[in-house]
């Protein structure tokens, strides 16, 4: 409680002194939507409580210091997540979230950390199907500091694999062109990415090799970023378990650069596989913890 009443600038040098862990992490409609609830078709109905709780167990087992958040509805749904989250001991006095074109599904953020910048990109453009269209669920970018300097985070979650336009099967050009305006969004911000300090995270929607999983890490030949590697405790590394299909598959990244890389502990990410996590969403978290 003392720590509480420090001055703000000493208090903020306290916590950015401190090895940081930021996640990233899918919490499947964390909003009002028609859903399937214990096996009966609900209409316009939230998130139940019981998967409520059990998103919470998991964000209390990993304790980010900044997590990003994918399918996260409108403000009132992130101050109920942050006011659970207080009652159960993991305070983030910080929260951000960003209404793009998507009307129901936003990107969030959640920090202990207060953020030095916040830039809402909530009508990024796109050229698709040879019209200027705009990246769907935009993309939110917050700058924090830390004890090796100054760690920008952009948080996304491009196109889904729903086949919206029939000459696009399951968005395949859609998702590339999005993942090409953030890419070059982060190289506005970084033009010279390998002496960046940075971090792409999100929902890609995507597998490993396809078009615009490489087009978030790499212009031509350039390399922007790398996608880091990350495990499991047993040694898996999917992310997002597929219902109808009974599939899992690894969609969920940290793309970091060069520099961050370096100050990565044990140079690799993890995906949280303890308790709730098959309750609390369809994907589960991942994170990185920094070196002190």
């Amino acid at each position: 409680m003392k720590a509480l009443r420090l001055p703000g600038i000493f208090l903020l040098c306290v916590l950015a002194a401190r090895a940081l862990t930021v996640a990233t992490y899918n919490v499947e409609n964390y909003l009002v939507t028609d859903r399937m609830v214990e096996g009966v078709f609900r209409q316009a109905y939230p998130k139940p409580e019981s998967e409520k709780a059990a998103l919470r167990r998991v964000i209390g087992a990993i304790a980010p210091d900044i997590l990003a958040i994918q399918e996260m509805g409108k403000r009132p749904f992130l101050e109920e997540l942050r006011k659970d989250l207080r009652a159960e001991g993991q305070d983030y006095p910080h929260a951000e979230v960003l209404e793009a074109g998507d009307e129901d599904r936003h990107v969030a953020l959640l920090s202990k950390i207060p953020p030095k910048s916040v830039q809402r990109h909530a009508r990024l453009a796109v050229r698709y199907n040879g019209k200027r269209d705009i990246v769907k669920r935009g993309v939110l970018e917050a700058t924090f500091p830390t004890v090796h300097g100054d760690l920008t985070i952009f948080v996304v979650h491009l196109k889904s694999r729903r086949t919206e336009d029939e000459s696009d099967p399951e968005g395949v050009a859609q998702r590339g062109a999005e993942a090409e305006a953030v890419r070059d969004l982060v190289l506005t911000r970084f033009p010279d990415p390998a002496k960046g300090l940075f971090l792409i995270c999100g929902d890609f929607n995507d597998t490993r090799g396809s078009r615009a999983v490489r087009a978030i890490t790499k212009r031509g030949d350039a390399d922007v970023a790398e996608i880091l590697r990350a495990g499991d405790s047993r040694g898996e590394t999917w992310t997002h378990f597929y219902r109808r299909e009974d599939t899992y598959s690894r969609i969920d990244y940290l793309a970091v650069s060069a520099e961050l890389k370096k100050l990565i502990r044990g140079g690799r990410g993890h995906i949280h596989d303890g308790p709730g996590v098959a309750e609390a969403s369809d994907h589960r978290p991942v994170y990185l913890r920094l070196k002190d």
